[in-house]
């Protein structure tokens, strides 16, 4: 059986590096502009990064206390996406809708208490 196959699937090797770093540069410009959590969290990381190469005593710490703060990028990103394309769908108010959107922020929370977490457990000993 055939399945319909995505016309932008069709790029290899230079060209399709070249295209997903255009479509991952478009979706962070639109995620800072549309999404303000995820601006604050971005000032967020601009601060906590570069204290975490001076605060971390190793490579293992600054990795540490940097990936703890790049993963609530990551997660806020993916919770707008899935935010994004909710509303998509729908505006109306549904107890999937409502689960769904809910499930991210929770995501989201989760991260966040992760840098609390790591960065204690890194500075603390």
């Amino acid at each position: 059986m055939n399945e319909p196959v995505s016309p932008f699937k069709g790029k290899t090797g230079l060209q399709r590096v070249l295209s997903a770093a255009g479509y991952s540069w478009a979706g962070l410009t639109a995620a800072f502009k549309h999404e303000d959590a995820f601006r604050q969290e971005v000032f967020l990381a601009l601060l906590l990064i570069p204290l975490a190469l001076v605060l971390g005593e190793t490579g293992i710490e600054r990795a540490l206390m940097i990936a703890a703060v790049l993963l609530v990028l990551i997660v806020e990103l993916l919770n707008s996406a899935v935010e994004a394309a909710v509303d998509r769908i729908s505006l109306e108010h549904h107890l999937l809708i409502k689960r769904a959107k809910d499930m991210g922020s929770a995501a989201v929370m989760i991260a966040l208490v992760n840098v609390v977490v790591v960065w204690a457990l890194v500075l603390l000993g």
